[in-house]
């Protein structure tokens, strides 16, 4: 048996050999207290070299691959591999863990860094987008992450000298990122022509946005901002792996195996060539360098950590080395001396001396070595190699004795006998081979039983037999040395083995787990002395157990460091020790043995902590030495809390079951039923499954769980209140130490823990997230800040929560096995423990995780299950009572003392002020001292000292208590029967509420006259209850068996009750006595039913499928009705008693004859016209409505209707309680809904009077009293059901903006496509060809003429330098909302349009933007906390959310000086539709465009997301938060309203209620307001304004506007509300009105813009103003006194703008768009002049040159002219049906060109009048026209197209100019052109996806700017004819159409050197 119990001996780690240099860099420094940092295998190392002394780290539970030192130099960050990696941050003085950082990455931590102030931590991932994530390290919180890049990222660090910038370099890359919000925006460095695009390696950040990174190929590249500067070439000759930056300067390692050290402007101060120094070898490569003062670090490829002291740089120092590369597999001990031998694939064989600690001897070997052997007398070492040969050295001075190699496969194991004679060389070809020693090793023998390769040899002591295990898992025995096998048993029976280190053999059968495959264990050795054997697996564990070990799957210690496999483990010769090696990791390492004598002192020295529990851990054997577990544990461990079909997945599973159904008939659907009912009294507790989960109030009330409600009960008035935010079963329950908010945690896929209040029953928070199945344990800490909870999944999560914010603090696996108790530690709030089965576990939080120790029980006890825990009056002191009645007292970690406390298992103890009370399954209370020595009183629980005014009466003496509690004088008891009972200090007991016990509870019957119900249960016992006011069970009975069904007869005498093994009886209803009873059937009574009036007969259906009939007076069957296929499931008689009606489990519905049973047919029409005494079944047509969409995952169990015929009350599967309108006919009818059971609700029946509804949950074992209320008669009360599921039919309304801005699907710029339909092939792309006559350089012809006709009057041509934003005209009104806000008292407005925010100055016109989005704004809001002055927020589209810069964001920014304070990356994908501040100002609330339409929470200055839920299947157009909240919003969009409440981290919903509200119907909603007292108003699509008083309709105001209600503005300062819609002005109407506080009363105004509708999408209102934006892109201000109009701006409305052109000589320009206007805008006036309405979609426009006529052209076709003094049109033509692209006046004004896009170009020569002939046209244009330029003298006309093709052509004949000589000779008069040699270069790298569209030189001649499909504007010199040309970028648009000096903007670019001729470059 000894085998069955872990070893109580112990190892420590002592040494490690070795240090990670391969696959790792940057990871060795200098802490603070000057000892050296680094990692190997998965430990991390403090090696101090003035002690030559190791501290280790082992909160790793695998290999680290990355480490970050704390710029304080004490804390250390590591990363780790592995499939859920994490990131440690500990101490280097203590090695304890500080924090922990989990759940993000995946696959391993490639790099780490902290920031200047050590308070962030910067990790990247080796996941496949090398995500980069930011993190606030100390608690453990993720702040941002971000896609890092496509390939590896080698390098991260923070740049120290700006705060919230990043550098990231790898493959092919360097990255500069910002840090904002919660947004990582990266730019990527750009190489330039200044170096090559290579990898970047590292790096290092200096002053002035310099960056230095060392490069693939040994130079050092010098960036300033993103910009490449200057490389500094050969800095190293080869790739530069490592750069360390410190007071001094630089320090850069390489390859090459140079160390450079640079000063602070990188100029080199000196090399240090390692290959050249004492210890140097050739191909020496450097991974790490660290520079402090004159000592250097270094860390190489090959696992040496030098020390370089600066002055002697000649002499490096040798501070540790270990095995490099490829496996290590051969260990050896020396027989006699203190020494390990290792070999490796490097191969290198290594001798280590265990004293001192170090490589006292090296040689290298040709070949890889692979095992080792010593000889008995320490003077041979024997080597086995890779290549089948083996080597024997002499130890002392490592020269070689004999090579011999007699086999072509790898050596794997050899052994010399113990009498030193032999070696035994066993190979990978499956043969032992025995050489001599003396013999100068010749070949004597050999074993070739094997058929695998052979593993392990052992020899016999006498050296007469050897052991062999292979491969395969065989063990053989060979007689020595011939090699003969020895297959007899008997003969190797009494063998003694020299050694052990087989692994497979009797001896050591307990060392392998009961399944497992047979080879993952590498190494075994066994210490005779001590007894106990050392093991080495393949988990890169190293486990000791007791040898020898027979049983499989015996105890053991293990203990972690290793991270790969562990190949090899041996004895020290004097078994001090045990030496393990890493194959993977090359690691060494040397465990001190501890044996058990020793163990109590070196346990209190340092208990070892990790995260993974590495001292001793259970191993899966069955339990045999712990006591049987207790029955009830036992039976409550079995319980499975998993549901089929979780609450939280019937959203989607309608919407899928709707899918399908779409097909399925439309009928209209009955509306729901006019009463309600309400939750009045609940009869149960959970005790059966929890403990103490029962607590007094502040004020004395009783707070307890049953089913999914928790119950507030008030003891003096019999009455209950009850707390409903749960769906499914409540598992625990724990009380605020200021004994007023409650937490309880549920059952479900991912279940809650809710805080709430118990005075007012509301919600304070609700947390989830991180549990699954359920949580089963909660406690609040002392101060009530923190929760911790407990999960039921597999590892029984613990959680430790702030629980007001909603935020998961920290984070940790608790056990395999079920935890049943968690407590918080009131003196240390980060403490706590958790106690369960066999489980003790003392945790400390550290940042994201929990670091845990295990209780150590010593010598003391057993390990036992854990029922309860609390703590004592130190933190060190903690007490659980156990399975066996024990009370354990700890203190620290450590198991003091046990004292028997009840008989059976202790489930729960309560500390008082000077002692503690526990309770057990015996039934008893007692109380006891503070110690635990005395027990002062005990209190048994039995019916005689039931007290006189209990409310019931106690099943049985001494039940099992399950929870206790004190206060108020009384002690509280819960108990596992369900009954709650107070004990009076004196002794009288009271019962206070009592529920069934355990077992379904089926049978339910109301009484026909009284108000009393029976309940019949598979507890085997029939209980009366009484539903008047006094609430008490008045009777029970026990039964042979359970019952499952009941039935009073019609006069109320006597009670029928079927039972579960098919036999039933009849009772006197008064005694409960017996008056009669049968047994005709074997299987369930299901239903019971006497005849109505005299009660004649007796129904009796069983699960047999039959229905029995009895007469009542003879007591005799006289009918059997057969025919069912199932068993029954519910009766109904008629009124006459003559028809039976029968429902099936088979979902038949059968009638029979009374009394013989003869089954009847009935047409289904005709059953609702029988008169049925009573109904509960659930099958028919008047009962078809009652079955849900979901009805294949959700059975209906129960029914009743009232007496009344009205209301249908079902009870259904997911214990939902429902009423429908009876009949309910057609599918899925209307229905009220109640939660409150938790699974199946198994019957319901209204009382005789229809007052009360009662209920049954068949495993919550509750009954459940519900108050009916009547239609009218009830008060308005916010009723706590959920109204029908599914979405109504009728439609929401309709208008044409409403479905335009719900169907818009906006384009993303990154996915930028062309704007026009071009095809072939790009200019970049297509070979140049070579020009007629490529003159040579210098040449005697004459010079070529300009391109450009310029107006430099004798002028110096200067370039344009920059762009600068100066004026745009437009606003978004088309499909925004809610978009224009005055700020500054109403000096500003602040709206947006394209992808700018733009701040507009009321009085002057002056604008200033916000630059900072990427795409188009969607929305925009600003904060109204005087906190927060002049803070804007606006939300913009983007695509997938994925956190990468082209994802959807929100911006937060100063208004007045355009900082941009936060940018959140959102999850919305596609796009967020609307932002809104809280109350405070410190919350923002944005809605996405995603198909769920998120709805998000952010506390937007720290960029966290607190809160996001899905909103709604259909657009939501705007959210609201009230204007007096931070946690209650409003959101409205298509046929919804919903009402919000932020709970913690938690989204709480109700939709609007229609209430009685005669034909109120939901409509779509556009618009929120807010008043006083929760009201909220919303503006719908047909004009009405619906008031809703927290959630309910309470009025509606009919037609406040004509058509739909847009926008709608709450002033804060006086209530008054402003409401903007559609509508034609009229007399008395208006598109804005402006009403009392409680739209009672308006004041219209009328907006005089001269549009047949006014239709208003923004209203604010100010000092005396209302500003209202337009869908006509018109921003107007309203005075309020004199209701006068000022239109501030105006805009395009619809389509592109693509017609631009700029006056001659003057300071306007015109615009066309497709809106069917042109209108003239005056840049120095800043506004638009006058507008001409064509009546057709314009595309083009063109000045004369002259500037006095000015030419259209239109989509259809047309073109006309006008005159611009007059306006009236000159003279129109229409020779195209396609739209004209472009038109030209000829400089000399004389002809007209009109180009198209059916590849023509027609002119017209104007000389001859208004007429408008065509006099030619040019032929073979391959395609579409784009632009035309005009030279010069009006002879050519340049023509570019949409083939990517320029033509030039004659005018006016139209022929085709091919020369290519005479084109380069023309001087064009205008260049508007994006073809040509002439402007190569401003086509990018990245056209591919989009187009330049339009281009202008400027008037000078020398500057180009350009617009492209991506909205950038581009500056270049002209010409520009090399390809990419560098260009200045200023981004406006979110597409352009044409520049000159068409979407609804437009912006005027202001250049600041150059102010004559065309000043401005005007683009569209």
């Amino acid at each position: 048996m000894a085998a069955r119990s872990a070893p109580s001996c112990h190892l420590r780690l002592e040494w490690v050999y070795g240090y990670r240099g391969h696959q790792c860099r940057n990871n060795l420094y200098y802490t603070a207290a000057k000892e050296i940092v680094y990692f190997v295998a998965g430990v991390g190392v403090v090696y101090s070299p003035r002690e030559h002394r190791q501290k280790f780290y082992r909160g790793h539970s695998d290999d680290i691959i990355s480490l970050a030192l704390h710029p304080e130099r004490v804390l250390v960050a590591t990363g780790q591999v592995g499939k859920e990696p994490y990131i440690c941050v500990w101490d280097s003085y203590t090695v304890q863990t500080i924090s922990v950082l989990k759940d993000v990455h995946t696959h391993g931590i490639a790099c780490l860094a902290f920031d200047l102030d050590g308070q962030r931590l910067v990790s990247v991932g080796l996941d496949s987008k090398n995500a980069v994530c930011v993190w606030d390290w100390k608690r453990g919180k993720l702040l941002s992450m971000a896609p890092g890049h496509t390939d590896r990222i080698f390098d991260i660090s923070w740049d120290l000298y700006q705060p919230n910038k990043l550098v990231s370099c790898g493959v092919k890359h360097i990255k500069f990122w910002s840090l904002c919000g919660n947004a990582l925006t990266p730019k990527r460095g750009v190489f330039g022509k200044t170096g090559d695009l290579q990898t970047i390696l590292c790096l290092a950040c200096a002053r002035d946005e310099l960056t230095y990174s060392g490069a693939l190929n040994g130079d050092i590249y010098v960036w300033k901002g993103i910009n490449l500067i200057r490389t500094i070439q050969g800095a190293h000759t080869a790739g530069i792996f490592s750069m360390n930056a410190c007071e001094e300067g630089f320090a850069t390692g390489g390859r090459d195996g140079c160390i450079r050290l640079w000063d602070l402007t990188f100029k080199p101060i000196t090399v240090i060539d390692l290959r050249e120094t004492d210890q140097g070898y050739k191909g020496l490569s450097v991974r790490s360098v660290c520079w402090r003062g004159d000592h250097i670090l270094v860390g190489t490829q090959d696992s040496e950590i030098f020390e370089i002291v600066v002055h002697e740089r000649k002499k490096p120092f040798l501070i540790m080395q270990g095995h490099c590369e490829g496996e290590l597999w051969a260990l050896a001990i020396h027989p006699t001396k203190p020494l390990a031998v290792t070999g490796s694939d490097d191969r290198s064989v290594r001798i280590w001396s265990l004293v001192d600690h170090a490589l006292i001897a090296r040689c290298n070997m040709e070949e890889p070595i692979r095992c080792a052997a010593v000889n008995v007398d320490g003077i041979h070492l024997a080597l086995g190699m890779k290549d089948g040969s083996f080597t024997v050295l002499r130890v002392r001075d490592m020269t070689e004795v004999v090579h011999i190699k007699d086999r072509k496969e790898a050596i794997h194991e050899l052994k010399y006998s113990p009498d030193g004679t032999y070696l035994a060389v066993g190979c990978n070809d499956s043969s032992v081979d025995i050489y001599g020693v003396a013999q100068r090793y010749k070949k004597m023998g050999e074993c070739v039983g094997s058929l695998s390769f052979i593993t392990h040899l052992d020899w016999s002591s006498d050296s007469r037999y050897l052991q062999t295990n292979d491969g395969n898992g065989k063990r053989l025995f060979y007689r020595m040395p011939g090699g003969k096998e020895v297959t007899n048993k008997e003969e190797t029976k009494g063998v003694h083995w020299a050694s052990w280190t087989c692994v497979s053999g009797l001896e050591v059968n307990g060392i392998w787990p009961k399944y497992s495959d047979i080879n993952d264990i590498n190494s075994v050795d066994g210490n005779y002395i001590g007894q106990v054997l050392v093991t080495a697996d393949d988990y890169g564990i190293v486990k000791l157990f007791r040898y020898p070990c027979l049983r499989k799957g015996a105890k053991f210690r293990k203990y972690i460091g290793h991270s790969a496999h562990v190949t090899n483990v041996r004895w020290s010769h004097d078994h001090q020790w045990v030496i393990s090696i890493g194959g993977a990791d090359h690691a060494v390492f040397q465990w001190r043995f501890i044996p058990e004598r020793k163990l109590k002192d070196a346990l209190h020295i340092a208990p070892q902590e990790s995260l993974a529990d590495s001292n001793s851990d259970e191993s899966d054997s069955d339990l045999s030495d712990v006591p049987e577990l207790d029955s009830e544990i036992e039976q409550e461990t079995q319980l499975t809390y998993r549901r089929q079909v979780y609450k939280e997945d019937l959203p989607q599973l309608k919407e899928q079951y709707k899918e399908k159904q779409k097909s399925g008939t439309s009928k209209r659907r009955e509306r729901a039923p006019g009463n309600s009912i309400r939750l009045h009294f609940v009869h149960g507790y959970r005790g059966y499954d929890c403990r103490s989960n029962l607590f007094y109030t502040q004020i004395g009330e009783i707070v307890y769980h049953v089913a999914a409600v928790g119950v507030i009960y008030n003891r003096q008035q019999n009455t209950q209140r009850f707390y409903l935010g749960h769906d499914d079963d409540i598992l625990c329950l724990a009380i605020h130490p200021l004994k007023d908010y409650v937490a309880t945690g549920q059952v479900g896929r991912d279940p809650s823990v809710h805080i709430w209040d118990t005075e007012t029953i509301k919600p304070l928070s609700i947390l989830k997230g991180y549990h699954q199945y359920g949580v089963c344990a909660v406690d609040f800490s002392a101060d009530g800040k923190r929760l911790a909870s407990v999960g039921i999944d597999e590892s029984h999560t613990v959680v430790l929560w702030d629980w007001k914010k909603g935020e998961k603090l920290s984070i940790a696996r608790g056990s395999k096995d079920k935890i049943f108790v968690v407590k918080m530690n009131p003196y240390v709030p980060d403490k706590l423990i958790t106690a369960g089965i066999k489980h003790m576990k003392f945790w400390r939080r550290a940042g994201g995780g929990l670091v845990g120790r295990k209780g150590y029980i010593g010598t003391l006890g057993k390990n036992e299950t854990m029922m309860c825990a609390v703590y004592g009056w130190t933190e060190e002191m903690a007490f659980t009572g156990t399975s066996t009645g024990d009370v354990c007292i700890w203190r620290d970690i450590f198991l003091v003392k046990t004292v028997k406390a009840h008989d059976g298992p202790v489930f729960s103890m309560h500390a008082l002020e000077k002692g503690f009370v526990t309770g057990g399954k015996d039934g008893v209370v007692a109380l006891w001292d503070d110690s635990f020595e005395r027990c002062l009183k005990t209190y048994a629980i039995k019916r005689a000292a039931l007290a006189p005014g209990s409310k019931g009466l106690l099943l049985e003496d001494n039940p099992s208590i399950r929870a206790i509690s004190l206060g108020h004088g009384h002690i509280l008891v819960g108990t596992k029967n369900g009954e709650i009972l107070e004990v009076d200090k004196s002794g009288p007991i009271t019962l206070l509420v009592q529920g069934h016990m355990e077992g379904e509870v089926w049978g339910l019957a109301t009484h026909p006259y009284l108000p009393i119900c029976a309940t019949v249960s598979d507890d085997k016992t029939l209980r009366i209850w009484d539903l008047s006011p006094s609430h008490c069970m008045l009777a029970v009975r026990k039964l042979k068996k359970g019952g499952r069904c009941c039935c009073f007869s019609p006069d109320g005498k006597a009670l029928a009750v079927g039972l579960c093994d098919g036999s039933f009886l009849m009772a006197n209803a008064d005694t409960l006595e017996d008056l009669v009873s049968f047994h005709h059937r074997k299987d369930i009574i299901s239903d019971i039913r006497f005849s109505p009036g005299s009660g004649k007969y007796l129904a009796v259906a069983s699960h047999d499928s039959f229905v029995d009939i009895y007469n009542v007076m003879s007591s005799k069957r006289v009918g059997i009705c057969k025919g069912a296929t199932s068993y029954i499931t519910h009766i109904d008689w008629d009124i006459r008693g003559k028809l039976l009606q029968v429902n099936t489990g088979a979902k038949e519905q059968l009638f029979f004859e009374a009394p013989r049973g003869k089954r009847q047919t009935i047409p289904r029409m005709e059953v609702e016209k029988i008169g049925w005494a009573s109904w509960t079944s659930v099958l028919g047509l008047c009962c078809e409505g009652i079955w849900p969409v979901i009805g294949e995952v959700s059975d209906v169990t129960a029914s009743c209707l009232t007496h009344d015929k009205m209301v249908l009350a079902t009870g259904d599967d997911l214990g939902f309680v429902k009423l429908f309108r009876y009949p309910a006919k057609g599918k899925c009818g209307k229905f009220k809904r109640y939660v409150a059971h938790s699974t199946q609700v198994t019957n319901v029946r209204w009382t005789c009077d229809d007052s009360m509804l009662v209920t049954l949950g068949g495993a919550d074992m509750s009954l459940m009293v519900w108050t009916n209320e009547m239609e009218g008669s009830r008060e308005k009360r916010p009723c706590d059901s959920e109204e029908s599921d599914t979405g109504s039919e009728e439609d929401g309304g309709y208008d044409s903006d409403v479905t335009r801005e719900n169907e818009i699907s906006y384009t993303i710029r990154a996915l930028s496509t062309n704007i026009r339909p071009m095809f072939g092939i790009k200019p970049h792309l297509q070979q140049k060809e070579p020009s007629i006559d490529e003159r040579p350089p210098v040449s005697r012809a004459p010079p070529q003429p300009e391109k450009l006709q310029t107006n430099n009057v004798g002028k110096k041509k200067r370039p344009i330098e920059d762009l600068m934003l100066e004026l745009v005209f437009g606003y978004r009104g088309r499909d925004c909302r809610n978009n224009v806000h005055y700020l500054n008292d109403g000096d500003d407005i602040i709206y947006h349009t394209a992808s700018i925010g733009i701040l507009h100055n009321v009085a002057t016109g002056t604008q200033s933007f916000y630059q900072e989005h990427n795409d188009d704004i969607l929305c925009l809001t600003v904060n109204q906390h005087p906190k927060f002055i002049n803070i804007v927020a606006t939300g913009q589209v983007g695509d997938s959310a994925d956190m990468s810069p082209t994802a959807p964001s929100v911006h937060i920014w100063d208004a007045v000086n355009k900082q941009t304070l936060a940018i959140l990356r959102c999850y919305h994908s596609k796009g967020v539709c609307s932002v809104s501040f809280s109350a405070t100002g410190k919350l923002l609330l944005s809605v996405g465009l995603d198909p769920e339409h998120t709805v998000t929470i952010w506390r937007w200055q720290e960029g966290a997301r607190i809160a996001s839920k899905a909103g709604h299947n259909q657009r939501i157009f705007v959210a609201e938060f009230r204007p007096d909240s931070d946690s209650q919003f409003v959101s409205v969009g298509v046929k919804h309203v919903k009402f919000w409440t932020l709970a913690g981290r938690a989204l709480l919903s109700k939709k609007g209620l229609l209430s009685s509200l005669e034909d109120a119907r939901m409509q779509t909603m556009l618009a929120v307001a807010f008043g006083a007292n929760n009201l909220t108003f919303t503006g719908t699509i047909s004009g009405d304004v619906c008031v809703w008083k927290d959630h309910i309709l309470c009025r509606v105001v009919a037609r406040a506007h004509n058509g739909p209600v847009f926008a709608m503005y709450t002033t804060l300062r006086d209530g008054l509300i402003v409401t903007g819609g559609k509508e034609r002005p009229s007399k008395e109407g208006g598109a804005v009105k402006l009403w009392d506080q409680e739209l009672r009363r308006c004041r219209a105004f009328r907006l005089e813009t001269g549009q047949v509708t006014d239709c208003v999408r923004s209203v604010c209102r100010g000092r005396g103003k209302i500003l209202v934006g337009t869908r006509n892109a018109e921003i107007i201000e309203v005075g309020e006194k004199n209701a006068a109009c000022n239109i501030l701006v105006n805009g395009h409305v619809d389509g592109p703008i693509w017609g631009l052109a700029t006056h001659p000589s003057r300071d306007f320009f015109l615009s066309a768009a497709e809106d069917g206007t042109v209108r003239l805008w005056d840049i120095a006036d800043k506004k638009m002049l006058n507008k001409v309405n064509l009546g057709h979609a314009a595309r083009t426009v063109c000045y004369s040159p002259e500037g006095d006529m000015v030419a259209i052209g239109m989509k259809n076709g047309e073109f006309i002219i006008l005159l611009v003094s007059s306006l009236k049109i000159w003279g129109k033509k229409r020779d195209r049906r396609c739209a004209i692209h472009d038109i030209r006046f000829s400089p000399d004004c004389r002809f007209l060109a009109v180009g198209s896009s059916e590849n023509s170009v027609d002119f017209y020569d104007l000389s001859l009048g208004p007429t408008l002939n065509r006099t030619s046209y040019c032929k073979d244009i391959p395609s579409f026209v784009i632009q035309m330029d005009f030279s010069a003298d009006s002879r050519y006309l340049q023509v570019s197209t949409g083939c990517y093709k320029r033509h030039v052509y004659e005018v006016p004949s139209g022929r085709h100019l091919t020369d290519q000589a005479a084109i380069d000779r023309i001087t064009w008069a205008t260049w508007t052109s994006i073809l040509g040699s002439e402007v190569m270069g401003i086509w990018s790298r990245h056209a591919e996806k989009a187009d330049v569209t339009c281009a202008c030189v400027s008037h000078s001649g020398i500057s180009l700017v350009t617009g492209d499909d991506f909205g950038m504007v581009k500056l270049f010199d002209f010409p520009c004819p090399e390809k990419f040309f560098v260009c200045l970028e200023v981004c406006t648009h979110t597409s352009l159409k044409d520049v000159d000096a068409g979407k609804t903007e437009k912006t005027a670019l202001r250049n600041q050197n150059y102010r004559r001729g065309r000043s401005q470059v005007v683009l569209i």
